[in-house]
């Protein structure tokens, strides 16, 4: 019985509540609290009709919040007072509606929860050893859907009518399938196919122990994954893994293992408390480990390719948890698709990429409609950083500084590209797309773009993009009327993610120390100390220039920078890098090239200026002699950190701070001279890199503390690639904290460019809300 009068409230329930067991969970409280009424899916919400005294109904909306799924994220919940009241005496599931609304929030996939695993490995369940087993809490969610609001003839699921005993799941209140849009089971489900190199073939039941005896002969399978193909591989196959590298041509990058659990990771690397937290999450991110030495007898060298780390992750859908069950031993996972270009998603174009470089490819027919690469992880100290956002986080909402008053598109940069959607108070981070260099990855960028643009049911209004004319994220936005373009300097952008993810009031100091990105005075920028808001900034310091040889060629081949601050750094004092203290370098390369570069340096020609505190690490890298030629983008900064991690701790190189036009400006060649004069005097080079970066990370304390005396900020905010580095992501935050700083990293968004775009989409949102 129900105390004290009736009332009838509607309730809008708004945030990530499609998807996760939303509706269920309400119709549960419902029931528990004796609430007549009903739910249904609204565009993009949850709407209630809610009947019952006013104290219960106080009771049941705040529950909505407070016990919320586990999954779920309620971003706001309106009250108001209904006339009518319900017709049934109980409370329902309604149908969905079409209702458009502004709040469209895609839950992410899930991983495996640990009841459907129970079912999987249970000989008497009926979804015994079933690939697609699912349920309200798990399975995949953005990877399928077509149009919100989520139910399942708007997903990929719609083309499997479920079976009787699913359907009574489907619509059983109790059940935890209730409204589970990809239920099914062997009956009525996904079926599996593989199809070798030789062309035999093998359904259902058949084809996951025909993958698993390619694999366990030193194969390598193709295999369909949640947000694409994936390349599978024994990790401890030496072979295996070195013919994986070249059909993939991938030369150098480190490559991701699969495990079963964290006892497995465990064995391979070094697991804190956090970093557990992080490989058990629903978004199971590939999460860089630094390696155990008793663990490297289980992967093949090529696996980690000297780098100390070791990216390591846990399975997240039932097939790889059937796959790791049946070979009991790590695999290399990786992404399926050809160095650079995007992760295949199609059936047909599998067979077309990806057959040639594998022994067999073990496929579904469950149709992937977003392509959603792995998530990768490290922490930094207690803090986690994301490198890659992608399946499992992406494409949850971040805020926005200021509400955008109009739809912006931010389109992002060109390495590690992702874009944006920003409307009103929030923005959503599309996938990762990889680097935007070729015609693949725009496809691929435009399709998810149209993909996300009608899910969300939003028309952009506005583009926001980077300065630099030839990325082709920026061609892409020169479509647009000149009117509708926000142009956003890259390293604003930077900065503005990491404030923005944490809501950090402007005006704050925003470092940004990454590779390279185009200043507004027409040079390259990559060391900088701004002063920033989310509509503008000033910048107050930097790194010292140097000329970049070639171009995009001194990225690619670190002893080119090297010669670029040999015989071009700028001149700000009496003491800077000697090339006779470099005799090891030039000894080493031809000397043709080493004249041609002299001669490019000292005429000017094709050696544009940059500040660029990635481009130091790599000139640093080449001159202790660690790397000469990058095989992929930061390599030679990985291989710079490696060396330094087995010295804890260093006193810093030579170091000083120089006024020039009104800026502060480090003098990197009083510390590359220093170094080289500790190389020729038989200073390890581990020794050496150790002492560098504790440099950078002193430098970084006393240009945050000239421009804090200047601006009169005690906010900083880091971002941009280089902090992808764990030593520097851990020193320099500490050193700034120790010297009276309020310190913000970028955790959420990755502060490598693969959080432009959502810096951009901050910086357009404030400026559209400033007009």
């Amino acid at each position: 019985m129900l105390d004290g009068m009736p009332e009838v409230r509607g309730i809008e329930v708004r945030g990530t509540v499609q998807g996760v067991g939303f509706r269920p969970f309400v119709y549960r409280l419902a029931t528990v609290l004796g609430v007549r009424g009903s739910v249904r899916n609204v565009g993009g919400l949850v709407a209630i009709t809610a009947a019952g005294p006013g104290e219960v109904l106080d009771e049941f909306a705040a529950r909505l919040v407070s016990e919320a799924p586990p999954r779920a994220a309620v971003t706001g919940v309106t009250v108001t007072e209904v006339a009518a009241a319900p017709a049934d005496a109980g409370f329902t599931v309604l149908p969905s509606g079409d209702r458009a609304t502004v709040s469209r929030d895609l839950p992410p996939d899930l991983a495996t929860c640990d009841e459907c695993l129970r079912e999987l490995f249970d000989p008497g369940d009926r979804r015994y050893r079933y690939p697609f087993v699912n349920c309200v809490n798990c399975g995949p969610r953005t990877t399928i859907i077509e149009a919100l609001p989520y139910d399942r003839e708007r997903t990929t699921m719609r083309s499997f009518a479920m079976c009787a005993e699913c359907a009574a799941e489907y619509n059983d209140p109790a059940d935890r399938r209730f409204h589970a849009e990809p239920t099914a089971c062997p009956a009525c489900g996904p079926r599996l196919r593989w199809t070798s190199a030789a062309g035999a073939a093998a359904e259902r039941d058949a084809a996951l122990p025909a993958a698993v005896t390619a694999i366990r002969a030193g194969g390598i399978v193709a295999v369909k994954g949640i947000g694409g193909y994936q390349l599978i591989c024994a990790a401890g196959d030496a072979d295996a893994v070195a013919r994986l590298r070249v059909a993939k041509g991938r030369e150098g990058k480190p490559l991701a293992v699969m495990v079963r659990d964290l006892a497995a990771a465990g064995a391979l690397a070094h697991v804190t408390v956090t970093d557990a937290a992080l490989l058990t999450s629903p978004a199971r991110p590939i999460t860089l480990l630094p390696r155990r030495a008793a663990g490297d007898a289980a992967l093949a060298p090529e696996v980690c390719a000297g780098v100390p780390d070791v990216g390591v992750f846990l399975p997240y859908s039932p097939l790889h948890h059937l796959l790791l069950a049946e070979l009991d031993r790590p695999l290399v996972v990786t992404s399926g698709n050809r160095a650079d270009g995007p992760i295949v998603i199609d059936d047909e174009a599998a067979v077309r990429v990806l057959g040639p470089l594998a022994d067999g490819l073990l496929g579904h027919d469950r149709r992937i409609l977003a392509r959603y690469d792995d998530s990768v992880v490290r922490t930094a100290g207690p803090r986690p950083l994301t490198i890659r956002r992608a399946r499992g986080y992406a494409p949850e909402p971040l805020p926005l500084p200021a509400s955008a008053p109009a739809p912006v598109l931010a389109v992002g940069a060109q390495l590690k590209h992702t874009f944006a959607l920003a409307v009103g108070e929030r923005a959503v981070l599309g996938p990762h797309t990889g680097d935007l260099e070729d015609a693949g990855t725009l496809d691929a960028f435009e399709r998810s773009l149209a993909l996300l643009r009608r899910i969300q049911d939003v028309d952009p209004e506005y583009v926001a993009h980077d300065l630099h004319p030839e990325y082709l994220s920026t061609k892409y936005a020169t479509t647009w009327p000149a009117a509708a373009r926000l142009a956003v300097q890259h390293h604003h952008a930077h900065v503005a993610a990491t404030a923005a993810e944490h809501g950090v009031a402007a005006p704050f100091l925003g470092v940004a120390f990454d590779g390279l990105g185009l200043g507004d005075d027409g040079t390259f920028w990559g060391g900088e100390v701004l002063l920033a808001t989310y509509t503008g900034y000033r910048r107050l310091g930097r790194f010292a220039r140097a000329p970049l040889p070639g171009g995009a060629a001194a990225v690619r081949r670190p002893a080119r920078m090297a010669l670029g601050y040999l015989f071009g750094a700028e001149p700000l004092g009496p003491h800077g890098p000697d090339e006779r203290l470099a005799a090891g370098l030039l000894e080493r390369l031809p000397s043709r090239e080493v004249e041609v570069i002299r001669r490019m340096v000292e005429r000017g020609l094709n050696a544009p200026l940059a500040s660029s505190a990635g481009r130091l690490f790599d000139a640093m890298a080449a001159l202790l002699g660690l790397r000469d030629t990058n095989r992929y983008e930061g390599d030679a900064a990985i291989a710079l950190e490696a060396a330094a991690a087995g010295f804890a701790a260093a006193e810093p190189l030579a170091w000083r701070l120089v006024r020039r036009d009104g800026l502060w400006v480090y003098d990197s060649a009083a510390t590359l001279r220093e170094a080289l004069e500790a190389l020729a005097g038989g200073v390890p080079s581990g020794r050496i890199a150790a002492a560098f970066h504790e440099t950078v990370a002193r430098v970084t304390v006393a240009l945050c503390e000239r421009a804090a005396a200047d601006a009169g900020v005690a906010t900083v905010c880091l971002s941009g690639g280089v902090f992808q580095n764990r030593r520097l992501a851990t020193a320099v935050p500490a050193a700034l904290t120790r010297a009276g700083f309020d310190v913000y990293v970028g955790e959420r968004v990755p502060m490598n460019d693969g959080g432009i775009s959502y810096g951009q989409a901050a910086v357009a949102a404030a400026r559209l809300a400033g007009r």
